[in-house]
């Protein structure tokens, strides 16, 4: 074992207090700057180096960079929880279980993290980024992680682990995004509605039409599973009395490979229209890349030997169908492990907790998961999703 300085449970969980206390919901900018200034000074105490503060469109990122990153840290300090949810979800700490909004989902992850690189001789060869998009999709901060991704040997993302027992995630599916504009003619419900175009009609074909796509892809290889194309947000219509001449449908797309993301694709963009007159427009596509179990198998390897060798139980890895920021750090050909941040449960719910007497193994975990991969050599780059997956923006992708 590499690590050698002592980890303080009572440090960390004064500092997970004060994280939680300053809330950072996703949409809110004034909290997200106010929580870039406490996770920054957090990461300074500790680090001994102030962040980079990088603000796109009004969100705040931080990174810190040691010597030539050969791990990249990846993390965030955006919540779901809006402003004023301390008021009815306080900060607790009773018998062992610490509860407030985003204490597992991740500040908890956050302060294991930069307590894990403090009880290292040194931070060199490790970049850490922690962005304030996450729980919306990431759309301001991709770029800077695929950025910082390339080059390095290994990702860890400090996500919660997978489940209570502190599974890793070892396997995400990717995701996709669309949504299908139906234009039909607008006409008088009562007086002569066969002289429209009626939309919401269409609109239901579709829908039809799109939850059958799925039984046409082939996954029967794939641990994660078959894809889900789920039709979601339905709008049609601007009067009772009016055939509606526009209707809107939301997708959302789950895929286990890259293949099969392209394949799905390809059949969003060949749906037709079946009313006479109406016509479609699909918007959207590919948002995460799936982070497939190739990218993280020698890493949850290294990662259960580690665990075995400091007296902990055994790791599992587990392949989960939503998507993180481990899905662009894999898609841009950085080998991935992801979880291996806070253990609890209720992440976004009323129940959301971290078991306490988890946080001090769980960090000498990451801590020597640090030290032994920032000696490695980074893999000659292969052509990733990044590579070929547009860098538009991304919309919210859930868990």
């Amino acid at each position: 074992m590499t690590a050698g300085a002592a980890i303080a449970l009572p440090a960390m969980l004064a500092d997970l207090e004060e994280l939680v206390a300053c809330e950072s919901f996703s949409a809110d900018h004034a909290a997200l700057a106010r929580s870039a200034e406490v996770v920054g000074a957090l990461g300074a105490r500790l680090l001994g180096r102030a962040p980079e503060t990088i603000v796109i469109d009004g969100v705040p990122h931080l990174r810190w960079t040691f010597g030539t990153p050969r791990v990249l840290l990846v993390g965030h300090h955006d919540t779901v929880w809006p402003v004023g949810s301390l008021q009815t979800h306080p900060w607790s700490l009773v018998d062992g279980i610490a509860r407030g909004p985003g204490v597992l989902d991740m500040k908890a992850g956050l302060v294991q993290m930069f307590h894990a690189l403090a009880c290292l001789p040194s931070p060199d060869g490790v970049c850490v980024l922690i962005n304030g998009d996450e729980e919306a999709g990431s759309p301001t901060s991709r770029e800077l992680i695929e950025q910082s991704a390339r080059g390095c040997a290994a990702a860890f993302v400090v996500e919660a682990a997978a489940n209570e027992q502190g599974a890793l995630k070892t396997a995400r599916k990717g995701t996709s995004r669309y949504e299908v504009v139906v234009s039909g003619k607008a006409a008088h419900a009562g007086l002569e509605p066969e002289k429209g175009v009626n939309a919401a009609i269409e609109a239901a074909h579709q829908i039809l039409a799109i939850a059958g796509l799925a039984a046409s892809v082939d996954t029967t290889h794939s641990v994660l599973g078959a894809p889900t194309i789920t039709p979601t947000l339905l709008s049609a219509g601007s009067a009772l009395n009016t055939v509606p001449a526009l209707a809107k449908v939301s997708v959302d797309v789950r895929v286990p490979t890259l293949a099969t993301q392209d394949r799905i694709d390809d059949l969003m963009r060949g749906l037709t229209a079946q009313t006479p007159g109406a016509r479609l427009k699909v918007l959207g596509g590919r948002r995460r890349p799936p982070m497939e179990p190739e990218s993280s198998a020698d890493l949850f390897a290294l990662a259960a030997g580690i665990a075995a060798e400091l007296g902990q139980e055994p790791l599992r890895g587990v392949a989960v169908g939503g998507a993180s920021d481990g899905n662009y750090t894999a898609g841009a050909g950085c080998p991935t492990l992801d979880g291996v941040g806070a253990i609890g449960g209720g992440a976004h719910a009323d129940t959301e907790h971290v078991d306490v007497a988890q946080m001090t193994p769980r960090t000498r975990l990451l801590a020597e998961l640090i030290a032994q991969t920032r000696q490695q050599t980074p893999q000659p780059r292969r052509s990733t999703a990044a590579d070929r997956s547009p860098s538009h923006r991304a919309e919210p992708t859930g868990r």
